[in-house]
C-alpha cells in the first residue's frame, strides 16, 4: 500500500530547491525588456519563509542566467555559489542568507532563455512581441526561483518596455498603454513559478463581460472578441459546478502563431493560440479547458510533474462538464469520443511505464512525458468514478476538494487516500471494484472505462461506409455537420482508402485549405498515412504550409510523426523542419527535434 506524504513540500526531482529548509514567501520582480539585445535584466527580491528554524541557506533554480549580485535588503553582499550545469535542471544558486529574511538577486537572461520567445514584425501581425512560457520548468530561465509546483507565493512586478508597447502578466493588468512604458503588476494570490507569465506587444483590449476580456494585436482583436463571446457564460457554468472563481478577473491573450500550446492557464490571463480563431466558435472548448484550470491546477496544484494527471485529467473532466452545461450531452459525447481516439493512438506509441497515471519522470525533462495520458486517461478515470458512485456524490467531493485545498499542492498518494475515505468507502466501493491500482499504477486503459455513445458519430460512420462503397463525396449526407464529425470521418477512413476517394473528398470539401486546425490536422494525417500526399502536389504544399504556419506543438508533432513513419516522409519532414524550425518556440522546436532524431 502507498502511504500519504507527510512532508509540507514534496520532494521534486525537477528542482534544486530545498523548500523544507527555506521557501520563497513573496517575490518582487523589477525587469527591463530589451528587444534589441533580446534580453531581460532584472532584480528579484525574495521574502523568505524558514520552514526549518535553523536553516540559513536558500537554494534557487536557474538556467543560463547571468547572476550579477546577491545582497540582503540593505545591499550587503551575500555569499553565493552557482552549481554545475545539469542538462535538465540547469544550475542551482545557493545563497548563504546570514539570517536575512530578504534576498535580492540582480541578474540578466542569457541566449538560451528557453521560456522566452522574441518575435520580429514578420512573425506577428503587429510590432515586435515577447512572451514567456514557464511551464513546466522554464521559469528558471527568466527568473531565479524555486521552480517547483510545490512552492507557491504571491508576487508583484515592475516591468519596463519600449514606449508604445503594452505589457501584461499573470496578474492584475492594465487595459491601456503607459506613455513611458513602465507597468506595475500585483498577483495577491500565491502561485507556483510555472504560472508566472509576461507578454509584451502591440496589444489592444476588448471586454467580454463584467469579469472577462481579451487582449490581442489590433489585426485580430475584434475577431477574438467575437470568437470568445461565451467566456462569461463558461465562468458562470464553472461556478455552478465547483464553487466561486477565486482569481478576480479571467482575461485571455491571443498570442502570435508560434505559441506552442492551445492555451496556457496563467492566472487571470490565459494565453491562447490564434488557431482557436476558426471563425465559427467551434474550438472554444480550449477556453473551457483553460478556465477549468482556475480550479484544477491553479487552485489545487500537482505537487510534482509526476502528479500532472491531478492537474490535466481533472481539467479535461471539468472542461467537458462545462461543455455539457453550455452545449449539451450530444456535443460533449463527440469530444469525449475524439479524446479516447487520440489517447488510444498515443498509447500505441508509448513505453508501458508512460501509460500510467502516476508518472515517473525523474532524470527526464518533464516536457518529454506523454502528451495525452495525463489528460485523457485522467479524465476517463474520473468519469469511471462518476459512473460508479454517481455524479452528485463526486461533484460534492470535488467542490469541497477545490475549496479545502485551495492554494495548496496535492500528490497522487494523498489524493487517492482522500478518494477512498471520502468517496469510495461511503458508497460501499472498494479498490478492486473500480480497479484503482490498475488505473493509477498500471498500463493502458482498464476494461471498466466508460463508453460514450454518439448518434452524431454513428451518422458519420454510415457516410464513411457509403463513401468507401462508391458514393461520391458530393452525394454524402453531411448537412449540418460539426467540425468534430469531420474529424471523426477522417480518422475512421482506412489507410488503404483509394486515392481517388481522397482526391474527391478534397475537391468537394476543401480539406487542404481547411481553417479549423483539428480538421486540417486529421486530413493531413490521413493524406500522409495513406501516401496520397506523394501523388498530390497541392497536399504536399498544404503539409509544408501547415508546418511553417503553425507553432502549436502537439499538432506539429502529430503531422511530423506521420511523415517520419516512412523513409521518404522522414526526409521530407527534415527538409521542412530545417526551414520552419526558426519560427517555432523553443519548446516546440525541441519536441520535434527529439522526435525526428529518434526516427
Amino acid at each position: 500500500m502507498y502511504a500519504p506524504r507527510v512532508a509540507e513540500f514534496a520532494d521534486d526531482p525537477h528542482s534544486h530547491a530545498r523548500p523544507n529548509e527555506i521557501a520563497v514567501g513573496h517575490l518582487h520582480l523589477d525587469v527591463t525588456v530589451d528587444f534589441d539585445e533580446q534580453r531581460l535584466t532584472g532584480r528579484a527580491t525574495f521574502r523568505l519563509d524558514r520552514t526549518a528554524a535553523d536553516a540559513d541557506v536558500v537554494v534557487l533554480d536557474t538556467w543560463d542566467l547571468e547572476i550579477r549580485a546577491v545582497t540582503d535588503a540593505a545591499g550587503a553582499a551575500l555569499d553565493h555559489v552557482l552549481g554545475d550545469h545539469d542538462p535538465i535542471l540547469g544550475r542551482s544558486l545557493t545563497i548563504e542568507t546570514g539570517g536575512a529574511d530578504t534576498v535580492v538577486v540582480d541578474y540578466a537572461t542569457g541566449g538560451d532563455a528557453r521560456a522566452l520567445q522574441w518575435l520580429e514584425p514578420a512573425q506577428t501581425t503587429g510590432e515586435r512581441f515577447l512572451f514567456t512560457q514557464s511551464q513546466p520548468i522554464l521559469a528558471r530561465s527568466w527568473i531565479p526561483c524555486q521552480d517547483t509546483p510545490a512552492v507557491r507565493h504571491p508576487y508583484d512586478a515592475t516591468v519596463r518596455v519600449p514606449p508604445g508597447l503594452l505589457a501584461v502578466m499573470s496578474a492584475e493588468n492594465p487595459t491601456e498603454r503607459s506613455a513611458d512604458g513602465v507597468y506595475s503588476f500585483a498577483m495577491p494570490q500565491p502561485v507556483p513559478s510555472y504560472l508566472v507569465a509576461l507578454a509584451v506587444g502591440d496589444l489592444e483590449f476588448r471586454p467580454l463581460g463584467p469579469r472577462s476580456g481579451v487582449y490581442a494585436e489590433p489585426a485580430v482583436v475584434d475577431a477574438a472578441a467575437w470568437e470568445f463571446a461565451d467566456t462569461e457564460p463558461m465562468m458562470e457554468a464553472a461556478e455552478r459546478l465547483y464553487g466561486p472563481y477565486r482569481w478576480g478577473r479571467y482575461d485571455l491573450l491571443v498570442l502570435p502563431p508560434s505559441f506552442p500550446y492551445g492555451g496556457m492557464e496563467n492566472p487571470r490571463l490565459t494565453f491562447v493560440t490564434p488557431t482557436l480563431l476558426a471563425g465559427d466558435r467551434s474550438l472554444v472548448t480550449v477556453v473551457a479547458h483553460e478556465l477549468a484550470h482556475s480550479w484544477s491546477g491553479n487552485l489545487v496544484t500537482n505537487a510534482t510533474w509526476d502528479d500532472i494527471w491531478l492537474n490535466e485529467g481533472f481539467t479535461v473532466y471539468f472542461e467537458t462538464r462545462i461543455d455539457e452545461e453550455l452545449y449539451g450531452a450530444d456535443y460533449t459525447a463527440m469530444l469525449l469520443r475524439l479524446g479516447r481516439q487520440a489517447l488510444e493512438a498515443e498509447l500505441a506509441t508509448l513505453a508501458e511505464r508512460d501509460t500510467w497515471l502516476s508518472l515517473d519522470l525523474a532524470h527526464r525533462d518533464p516536457e518529454s512525458g506523454p502528451d495525452l495520458v495525463p489528460y485523457e486517461k485522467g479524465s476517463l478515470f474520473l468519469r469511471m468514478i462518476e459512473q460508479v458512485v454517481g455524479r452528485e456524490r463526486l461533484d460534492a467531493f470535488l467542490a469541497d476538494y477545490f475549496d479545502r485545498f485551495a492554494f495548496r499542492s496535492m500528490d497522487t498518494v494523498t489524493f487517492l487516500a482522500l478518494l477512498r475515505t471520502e468517496v469510495l468507502e461511503p458508497a460501499g466501493v472498494g479498490d478492486a471494484d473500480v480497479q484503482l491500482e490498475a488505473w493509477v499504477y498500471g498500463p493502458g486503459v482498464p476494461a471498466n472505462a466508460p463508453e460514450f455513445p454518439s448518434d452524431a458519430f454513428d451518422r458519420v460512420d454510415r457516410q464513411a461506409d457509403a463513401l468507401l462503397a462508391g458514393t461520391a463525396a458530393a452525394d454524402l449526407d453531411t448537412a449540418g455537420w460539426a467540425p468534430q464529425q469531420w474529424v471523426h470521418l477522417l480518422r475512421v477512413l482506412p489507410t488503404d482508402a483509394p486515392h481517388a476517394v481522397l482526391a474527391d473528398l478534397d475537391r468537394t470539401f476543401g480539406f487542404s485549405a481547411q481553417r479549423n486546425i483539428e480538421v486540417a490536422t486529421a486530413w493531413l494525417e490521413l493524406a500522409i498515412r495513406s501516401e496520397y500526399v506523394w501523388g498530390a502536389a497541392e497536399v504536399d504544399d498544404a503539409v509544408a504550409g501547415f508546418l511553417d504556419r503553425h507553432g502549436r506543438s502537439l499538432y506539429l508533432r502529430r503531422v511530423y510523426a506521420k511523415l517520419a513513419a516512412t523513409p521518404r516522409g522522414l526526409d521530407r519532414a527534415r527538409e521542412i523542419f530545417a526551414t520552419a524550425a526558426a519560427g517555432y518556440h523553443p519548446v516546440a522546436r525541441a519536441g520535434v527535434a527529439r522526435m525526428l532524431d529518434a526516427a
